[in-house]
């Protein structure tokens, strides 16, 4: 150990004191023996080392010795070295003998001087040489020469069971014995501050940590780091450590600690790997397997010595504890520097025997599967089975991360045709929701390409189609849809309707395709209904609302029948998710919430799913219908093209409506739509970008987004305003440019296709906007129309009330009617503070000051701003009733529950349930409900 005493640990100074007194004693004849004890690394040379230089400083003599492996072929090889050639002794024949002309020579020294003789590392001295020291430190203290015998001796709990050590056969009158115990974290700390002063903390408990309570291997860690400070962050591996001092210091510990103690310290570095970098993070074994009966067994040693072991390299500091009670090696580095020395094929061997151990003792499949990992393979059927079922419980779990390795691995055991088929479609599902994963689209055209059973076949399928769609090909998703369909030859009718149903979802995203695959499903529709399951026939009523060919009314009849029909668990999730979109866009918001949780509950996370993100696009549009915002990202997440999607469109409408003018800006212009791939998604957000460029000025910007909004979706065969309302929002662009016959023209265009719809959103939206359009009386009747449309409509119409309430108080300003114009912008302020539409209650009062009111709007809060729905759900939650309970007393979703709530909390200024009934009460003048048509239940 290096540097000044004054930072050297306690525990070193005392020893140091300690021979210290014992050469002051043998200066008085009343020498003796010292016995320095320590495990190997703890600087027992270092202490002696400084007990010599002051002994020498301070007049004694000193005779060293330092004792070595190969001194057992040469007879008294250690004694030598302290008497030098002693005369006679090549001539005297026993050992007795010679050891006597051994101790002749020393006393002649003794005569002249009191003398320290220093013996390091007496364990490893030869035989003669043990039995003469011994002998001699009996002699000393009964003759009470000048003399102290100093003597260092390696005592560490091996696996090996140890030799007697040095003081075994002397009374424990003649020794004063020392011990050497490991550094103490502030010991460690204090060493490496000395190094580096300006070490941080962290950096320093993390060398400390690596150091493992051994003076020897955190000194040479520091001399591998070198340099004027702390590097950012200790490495995990030696192969980053220059020139490599720790390394050989760690190889030389398992050498002193002989060859079963340094093959059990692999083992456990080799088994303790999954911990410190890929793979299940459970203990090695599991809680079934005992770490001492996995070591034994896989090194051939003997269980209570492999335990002993366990606890006496914990109290030293080179192994800890861990929170499940298994021991670790205390950092990477150590563990590596361990590692290192033990070959790739020893390794792969040592999984290999644990995870078969594991099984014969019932271990857990992960801690199974984390050797696995590692081992290689195995040949046998049980290795890729665990493996697969570890894969698919961490799926279960969310950890997706580490499910990839493990199917990967898998895969590498001999499999039968339609194991790896699974396999391969899991992987590369898996893999597909990773952008970077390249090998995603080979691996499920391999499991493709395998035999396997029809309905295996078609989950591949699906799964490449959707990964191909992915990434933008999606004439070659549909091809492969298509060619499983033809396959099957019409044998499976159920299983035809998942394809034809993936087929017309994954074609949402290219025109072309999309005409193509309805003509075709159309055609089997009319040429033999009965072969087509109910997923397909839902198909076929989304793709009838979307083209204006049908009413809410009658799209939600059928869907329902159908939804009560038997159906395939494979159909199943493209069936809900059609009805939700479907339930969604005819306001039945509960209802289609309600689809879309089954969906997804129902949906397998190991396996790629083109209506996994269907559904949750769809929970989005019920949140947006709802005018729900607090759901709105800070990052809304990007589609795999990288350009804008459903959930940027919804939110740039988000921004627009609470007035964040310059965030929307921001998110308007982030993309570049000219490069982005065709879909319905890009035609949601120019329409969201037309909104943001009306509210910002730029009405002829505006205006271009609607029309192109428009020819895209009619090329698309979608005429209906239920998706985009494209051609109300253009006509009030051409208005505002002084075009009203173009305006007027799209208006009544979107009233006519509205109609056949026929929801009070839709109708109301579209009557409202032909209204404006056309102006005078004849307006002025459009605009009334849609307000009283749209006050009887279910819940979050709010902000479309608001528009036509605001149109209705501009008409009515027109026609000179001021009074009942100031009437209806109050109301239109009123209906858009509650609905959250900040921007359209600025419009709001505006109008009322353009129309003359002295003041603006005298808005509703507290209790008095709640609807009935809000008002009767925040009395039940305010008398402690839960949102489940609440949701069941009234028939609604327990997230319609949730998003009430929520509004009530921002509307009452609060944040917490138990401020419900103090808000709720502290207006004396609150009234006991609202009008009877806002009291109705939710549909």
């Amino acid at each position: 150990m290096s540097g000044p005493q004054d930072v050297w640990p306690r525990t070193h100074r005392e020893a140091v004191a300690t021979l210290a007194a014992g050469v002051a004693r043998a200066r008085s004849y009343a020498g003796g023996l010292v016995l320095l004890r320590g495990a190997t690394g703890t600087g027992r040379t270092t202490v002696l080392e400084s007990a010599i230089q002051d002994a020498s400083e301070h007049g004694t003599r000193v005779l060293r010795a330092r004792c070595a492996p190969g001194d057992g072929g040469a007879p008294f090889a250690a004694v030598l070295q302290l008497t030098g050639p002693a005369t006679g002794t090549e001539a005297a024949g026993t050992e007795r003998e010679q050891a006597g002309l051994l101790w002749r020579a020393l006393l002649r020294q003794a005569e002249r001087t009191p003398l320290l003789i220093a013996v390091d590392d007496v364990h490893l001295a030869d035989a003669p040489s043990h039995r003469w020291l011994v002998e001699t430190a009996r002699h000393v203290d009964r003759l009470r020469l000048p003399v102290l015998l100093a003597v260092t001796e390696r005592s560490q709990y091996d696996v090996d069971p140890p030799a007697p050590g040095f003081a075994h056969g002397l009374s424990p009158a003649l020794v004063r014995t020392h011990t050497l115990a490991p550094l103490t974290p502030a010991d460690a700390g204090a060493l490496v501050r000395e190094r580096f002063p300006g070490a941080p903390g962290t950096w320093a408990d993390d060398c400390a940590r690596a150091g493992a309570g051994s003076p020897l291997l955190l000194r040479a860690l520091l001399d591998d780091l070198g340099g004027p400070g702390p590097h950012d962050a200790l490495p995990h591996t030696v192969a980053a450590l220059y020139a490599g001092n720790y390394a050989a210091a760690v190889a030389w510990w398992l050498d002193s600690a002989g060859s079963g103690t340094a093959e059990v310290a692999r083992v456990l570095a080799a088994l303790d790997a999954e911990r410190h970098g890929a793979g299940p993070a459970g203990p090695p074994g599991g809680p079934l397997v005992d770490l001492a009966v996995l070591l034994a067994e896989l090194t051939g040693t003997d269980r209570a010595r492999v335990s002993g072991w366990l606890t006496a390299m914990t109290g030293l500091g080179l192994l800890r504890a861990g929170p499940d009670g298994r021991h670790r090696y205390a950092h990477p580095l150590l563990r590596d520097a361990v590692l290192a020395g033990m070959p790739e094929s020893r390794r792969r061997a040592a999984h290999r025997g644990a995870a078969e151990l594991m099984l014969r003792r019932g271990a857990s499949t992960e801690a199974m599967a984390g050797q696995l990992l590692n081992s290689g393979p195995v040949g046998a059927a049980w290795a890729s089975s665990v493996l697969h079922d570890a894969a698919s419980h961490a799926v279960r779990e969310g950890r997706v991360a580490e499910a990839v390795p493990l199917l990967r691995r898998a895969l590498d055991e001999p499999l039968p045709d339609h194991r790896r088929q699974r396999l391969l479609t899991e992987l590369g599902s898996l893999e597909a929701a990773d952008r970077g994963a390249a090998a995603a689209v080979p691996r499920l055209t391999e499991a493709l390409g395998l035999p396997a059973a029809p309905r295996e076949r078609v989950r591949a399928a699906v799964a490449l189609g959707t990964a191909l769609a992915a990434r933008g090909r999606i004439g070659g998703a549909v091809e492969v849809l298509t060619a499983v369909d033809e396959q099957l030859a019409g044998d499976r009718p159920d299983l035809s309707g998942v394809l034809r149903s993936a087929s017309a979802l994954l074609a949402e995203r290219d025109p072309a395709v999309r005409r193509d695959v309805y003509r075709r499903l159309s055609a089997a529709a009319e040429r033999s209904p009965e072969l087509l399951g109910p997923a397909t026939r839902a198909v076929l009523v989304r793709y009838a609302a979307t083209a204006g060919l049908t009413s809410a009314q009658e799209a939600m009849r059928r869907l329902r029948l159908l939804l009560a029909e038997p159906s395939d668990p494979l159909t199943e999730p493209f069936l809900l998710g059609t009805a939700a979109a479907v339930a969604q866009w005819a306001d039945e918001l509960d209802e289609a919430e309600r689809l879309v949780e089954r969906g997804l509950a129902g949906q397998r996370s190991d396996l790629l799913h083109p209506m996994h993100d269907a559904l949750l696009n769809t929970r989005a549009d019920i949140a947006a219908a709802r005018g729900s915002h607090g759901w709105l990202p800070a990052e809304p997440p990007l589609r795999p093209d990288g350009g804008p999607g459903n959930i940027q469109a919804h939110v740039l409408l988000g921004l627009v409506g609470q007035n964040r003018t310059a965030e929307a800006r921001r998110l308007a212009g982030a993309f570049s739509l000219h490069a982005a791939t065709d879909s319905w998604e890009l035609n949601r957000f120019l329409y969201a970008r037309g909104v943001q460029r009306a509210a910002d000025g730029d009405t002829a910007g505006a205006l271009h987004d609607f029309l192109e909004c428009g020819r895209r979706q009619l090329a698309r065969e979608v005429r209906s305003p239920v998706v985009t309302p494209w051609r109300s929002a253009a006509a009030e662009c051409w208005l505002a440019l002084g075009a009203p016959g173009e305006a007027i023209t799209l208006a009544e265009e979107e009233l006519r296709l509205a109609r056949v719809w026929d929801t009070p959103r839709t109708v109301g939206r579209a009557l409202r906007a032909l209204g404006t359009a056309t102006g005078g009386r004849r307006g002025l009747e459009l605009t009334e129309r849609a307000v009283r449309l749209l006050r009887d409509a279910p819940e979050g119409t709010g902000a479309e009330l608001a528009h036509a309430l605001l149109a209705q108080g501009r008409a009515l300003i027109a026609a000179g009617e001021r009074a009942q114009a100031r009437d209806r912008l109050r109301e239109a302020a009123a209906v858009a503070e509650r609905a959250g539409a900040l921007r359209l209650r600025g419009l709001a009062e505006e109008a009322l000051r353009a129309g003359g009111a002295r003041r603006t709007a005298a808005v509703r809060t507290g209790s008095g701003s709640l609807t009935g729905s809000e008002l009767r759900i925040a009395r039940l939650a305010a008398d402690g009733r839960t949102n489940t309970e609440i949701a069941e007393l009234l028939h609604l979703a327990r997230r319609t529950v949730e998003t009430h709530l929520t509004s009530t909390y921002k509307k009452l200024g609060i944040r917490r349930r138990g401020e419900l009934r103090r808000a709720l009460t502290k207006d004396d003048a609150m009234p006991p409900g609202l009008p009877a048509r806002h009291d109705r239940m939710p549909c």
